[in-house]
């Protein structure tokens, strides 16, 4: 993955050896994920300073650190391929094309419920954004200012019911690259995010339970 961000073009073309175009899913996910990842930093660092509790720290330390790393391989490779890092003639999500692909593959994928019943994957591979989010299962401004607010129990009982949501976002999007981008090395990690943030749902789910609470709905 390094040699990719670094200077590996072979690992960072098609399998034709081009860069991928402006429009493409693997810019659009590039671009698109950097965004995602640095509000899981940015959340993360919140709550680090709102509770004292060892294992939500321990995860927001995981979460913030992996995805900082990774977001950091996207630019690069949007760098490396000459592309913008913004694009206001394409949207966000506009890359996914509205298809369910992500959705059928996360179907196969056994997700793990965070709820106790079977996810809504087609919810989740059609990339449901809600209002005043910028993507799938961002948090709001108004969200980000309400965890900045709280102490203790509540800021963990939020933190981990936004990233929830924020990882039930961002495993679709993943899958939805693993699908439709061209580049080897970003399916690759588009993959391994996939796979990461399923098993820190089951995680999170767990430590809200713990916690007396449960995802939102």
């Amino acid at each position: 993955m390094i040699s990719a961000v670094s200077g590996g073009t072979a690992d960072a073309a098609d399998g034709a050896g081009r860069p991928p175009g402006v429009s493409s899913p693997d810019a659009g996910f590039a671009r698109d994920m950097a965004v995602h990842h640095q509000q899981a930093v940015e959340m993360s660092f919140i709550v680090r300073d709102r509770t004292q509790d060892e294992a939500v720290r321990s995860l927001a330390y995981d979460i913030a650190n992996t995805q900082a790393n990774q977001r950091g391989m996207l630019l690069g490779w949007l760098d490396l391929w000459g592309l913008p890092k913004v694009t206001p003639a394409d949207p966000p999500m506009s890359w996914m094309g509205g298809s369910t692909d992500s959705a059928d593959s996360m179907a196969g994928m056994d997700m793990p419920s965070t709820d106790g019943h079977s996810p809504d994957t087609h919810a989740m591979g059609g990339a449901v954004t809600k209002p005043g989010a910028l993507m799938p299962g961002m948090a709001t401004k108004e969200e980000l200012a309400q965890l900045g607010t709280l102490q203790g129990r509540d800021a963990e009982v939020l933190y981990l019911q936004l990233m929830t949501d924020h990882h039930k976002g961002g495993v679709a999007m993943a899958l939805g690259c693993a699908k439709l981008c061209r580049t080897p090395a970003e399916q690759k990690l588009a993959q391994g995010m996939a796979e990461a943030q399923q098993s820190e749902l089951a995680l999170m789910a767990d430590m809200l339970h713990k916690r007396g609470a449960a995802p939102r709905p």
